[in-house]
C-alpha cells in the first residue's frame, strides 16, 4: 500500500500494518483503533489500547507526507521535555510514511475542563508551565518568527478574511492604511524579548492531567520569537471567552512570576501589557484569515463559529489606540456598523 496515497482508507491500512512489529512491544490491538483527534492540518490522531508504563492506551500520529512532516514534532518534543514541559513521548516513528506512536496524555482538553471555579488554578499551571518553557529557550534550534513570516501572517486578513469572506474590494487608501498598521505591529513585535513559542498555546492544545499539568499538544510549528505571544493565545483564546478583568488579572500574576523568574520582560506592567495587546491584535488579524481560508478554501465552516470572538478581541484592542483607528473604520464598513468613539492612547 503506498504510504503517501491520499485516500483516508489506504492510510488507515498502512498505519495498521506499520503497527502489527509494535504489537508484542506495546501489548497494542492495532484493530482497535479509534478516531482520537484532528485539526486545522492534514494531521489525523488515533487512540489505539495498549499496555505501556502505566497506560492503558497509546496515540498514534498519521502525518500524511508531502503535506506534513514529523520531523519538526519530534525534535520539538524533545526540546520541550527538556524544558520541563509535560508533552507526549515519541515510542516508535516512520518519519517517512509519517506516523508516530506517541504516549496518551488522556482525553480532557483545558476547554471542558475550564469553568469560574477551575479557571484561576488551570490558568495557574499553564502560565508555570511557559515560564518554564521560556526560562530554558536555547538561541539555536528553532526558526525565527521574523518579519517575514510575521508580515505573511498578516497578509492572510485582507487576502481571505476582506476579500473573500466579507467580499469587499480593497480600496488603495485602505491598503495603504493596513500597510501602515502593519509596520507598526511589525516594529513592536520584533522589538521584544525572543524566548522559544509554542504557537497554539490554548485551551484545544492543553490537556488537564493529574501530574505535571497542562499536557501540551501540537507544538510541531514552535518557533523562537516574541515573549509575549503565547500568553495572549493562553488568555485572548479563540475559543473561550473570560471578562477582560479577569484577564488582566491573569496577565499580570504571569508578568509577575516571569520577573520572579528573571525572563526579560519589561519592569512596567503597562509597557508589559501594551506589547501582550499589539502582538494579541497581530495574531487575531492572522486568525480572521486563517478561519476564513479553513472554510472557503479548506470547506471546515466550524471555524466560522469562532469569528465573532476574535473579532471581539480584535476591537476591543484595536479601541485602545488611535494607531488602529482605520482598522475599526474597515471593520465597520464589512460590518455595516456605525462607527463607535472609544478610548484611544
Amino acid at each position: 500500500m503506498p504510504a503517501d496515497s491520499s485516500s483516508p482508507d489506504s492510510r488507515l491500512a498502512a498505519l495498521q500494518q506499520w503497527l502489527l512489529p509494535l504489537s508484542d512491544r506495546f501489548r497494542l490491538e492495532p484493530a482497535s483503533l479509534a478516531p482520537a483527534s484532528s485539526d486545522a492540518s492534514f494531521r489525523r490522531y488515533f487512540r489505539v489500547p495498549a499496555v505501556h508504563a502505566g497506560q492503558s492506551s497509546l496515540i498514534v500520529m498519521d502525518a500524511p507526507p508531502p503535506q506534513e512532516d514529523c520531523r519538526p514534532f519530534v525534535a520539538v518534543a524533545e526540546r520541550f521535555a527538556s524544558a520541563g514541559l509535560n508533552v507526549p513521548k515519541v515510542l516508535a516513528a516512520d518519519l517517512e510514511q509519517g506516523f508516530l506512536l506517541l504516549s496518551d496524555l488522556g482525553t480532557t482538553t483545558y476547554l471542558s475542563a475550564l469553568n469560574d471555579q477551575s479557571a484561576d488554578r488551570l490558568y495557574g499551571d499553564a502560565s508555570s508551565a511557559l515560564i518554564r518553557l521560556q526560562l530554558a529557550s536555547p538561541a539555536a534550534g528553532l526558526p525565527d518568527y521574523d518579519r517575514a513570516l510575521l508580515a505573511r501572517e498578516l497578509e492572510l486578513f485582507p487576502t481571505w478574511y476582506v476579500t473573500t469572506h466579507c467580499g469587499h474590494t480593497i480600496e488603495p487608501g485602505e491598503r495603504a492604511a493596513l500597510d501602515r498598521m502593519f509596520e507598526a505591529l511589525l516594529v513592536n513585535n520584533l522589538a521584544q524579548p525572543m524566548v522559544d513559542v509554542h504557537r497554539d498555546y490554548h485551551s484545544r492544545n492543553l490537556m488537564l492531567t493529574t501530574a505535571d499539568n497542562p499536557g501540551v499538544l501540537d507544538f510541531q510549528d514552535a518557533v523562537r520569537g516574541p515573549i509575549t505571544y503565547d500568553l495572549v493565545s493562553l488568555l485572548r483564546d479563540a475559543y473561550v471567552h473570560w471578562d477582560e478583568e479577569r484577564i488582566l488579572d491573569w496577565a499580570i500574576r504571569h508578568w509577575e512570576k516571569a520577573r520572579r523568574a528573571h525572563l526579560p520582560v519589561s519592569a512596567d506592567f503597562g509597557e508589559f501589557w501594551r506589547d501582550f495587546e499589539w502582538m494579541g491584535l497581530q495574531r487575531h488579524i492572522k486568525v480572521l484569515g486563517i478561519f476564513a481560508r479553513l472554510y472557503h478554501r479548506d470547506g471546515k465552516s466550524n471555524y466560522l463559529n469562532d469569528l465573532p470572538l476574535v473579532l471581539h478581541y480584535t476591537r476591543r484592542a484595536a479601541e485602545r489606540y488611535i494607531t488602529f483607528k482605520p482598522l475599526l473604520r474597515l471593520l465597520d464598513k464589512l460590518e455595516q456598523r456605525t462607527p463607535q468613539t472609544g478610548y484611544t492612547f
